[in-house]
């Protein structure tokens, strides 16, 4: 069960492009709700760009850590982006401020929620006017919110790990290992929810994914069809998965390629879900989840950067 709960928990080393290791980081407060942290490289100029990073599902941080889970995925990624020239702004999701002020509701929660945010980190910085291009980048569930939020707003996009049928259809197949009681009960629930209904869980070994409270924004996020949706996109596409990830497999990135044919594909090997190398079995790569000081693959970096470069 591992595999998929890391998923829904509420639901480096430089690379060879590396211009210079002096990074500034600074706090930025978009709104109440929404607040990261500002990577931007020693010397910054008028052809700066800025790289938006959105986390994937859960109570996920500006870092990409949850608790128990720190990896520094999405920090490495931003560190590397700055130090190749760019700016990079990574935040926590509005669920953390949300817990930190004793306000939060799950069940309040929805997709379009996340989606906004992202608009509104992007509105943000598009009045400052200081750098010549803004980049969304989304790692897993982030990637359908930056797919979203980048149309019509954004000058490129990149997809890490992101899915590329509806959220559903993931889930049952990350269940496949599973007993096929637990299967059926699950296809049953989303059945329910696919038709827009809540219903009481009369099954609590599935409150994981199903709990009353967190209903509400499965539903919502069930409706996107990111083969469809990316199909709007005008601007430059770069699609990344790793051949190690264990919650989402490349044939999910090449689903979205297949989509959208004039988007960049890459599949890097051996990297799995947090963007660490895996040399080995599934061990070695649970563990990963858990080293926020295991480098970042450095194909992955490279990749990202020359994408940005040449937007």
């Amino acid at each position: 069960m591992k595999k998929f709960t890391i998923l829904l928990v509420t639901f480096l080393g430089l690379n060879a492009l590396a211009q210079n290791n002096t990074v500034k980081e600074s706090e930025v407060a978009v709104n109440d709700l929404i607040k990261g942290t500002l990577f931007t490289p020693a010397n910054p100029s008028a052809n700066t760009k800025l790289v938006i990073i959105i986390a994937g599902s859960g109570p996920t941080d500006r870092n990409g850590n949850q608790a128990g889970m720190n990896n520094n995925a999405l920090k490495m990624l931003a560190q590397s982006i700055a130090q190749n020239g760019n700016a990079a702004y990574s935040y926590d999701k509005r669920i953390l401020a949300m817990a930190k002020t004793g306000k939060l509701d799950e069940s309040s929660l929805n997709f379009e929620d996340f989606i906004k945010d992202a608009k509104d980190v992007i509105a943000y910085f598009k009045a400052k006017k200081t750098y010549s291009k803004i980049i969304v980048a989304g790692h897993s569930e982030g990637s359908l919110i930056g797919m979203e939020a980048a149309n019509g707003n954004a000058d490129g996009y990149i997809s890490i790990a992101g899915s590329g049928r509806p959220i559903d259809q993931v889930i049952m197949d990350q269940l496949k290992a599973q007993p096929q009681q637990m299967r059926d009960s699950a296809a049953k629930y989303f059945a329910i929810l696919k038709d827009g209904k809540t219903f009481k869980l009369d099954d609590p070994s599935m409150a994981f994914l199903f709990r009353e409270s967190v209903q509400p924004y499965m539903i919502s996020w069930m409706k996107y069809k990111p083969q469809q949706d990316i199909k709007a996109l005008k601007i430059p596409v770069l699609l990344v998965n790793g051949t190690k990830d264990l919650q989402v497999a490349v044939s999910e990135a090449e689903l979205l390629h297949a989509a959208k044919p004039d988007a960049t594909l890459e599949l890097i090997p051996n990297m799995n879900h947090v963007l660490k190398t895996i040399e080995n079995g599934d061990a070695e790569n649970a563990a990963s989840y858990g080293k926020p000081d295991l480098p970042e693959n450095p194909k992955f970096l490279t990749v990202v950067n020359q994408f940005i470069k040449s937007i």
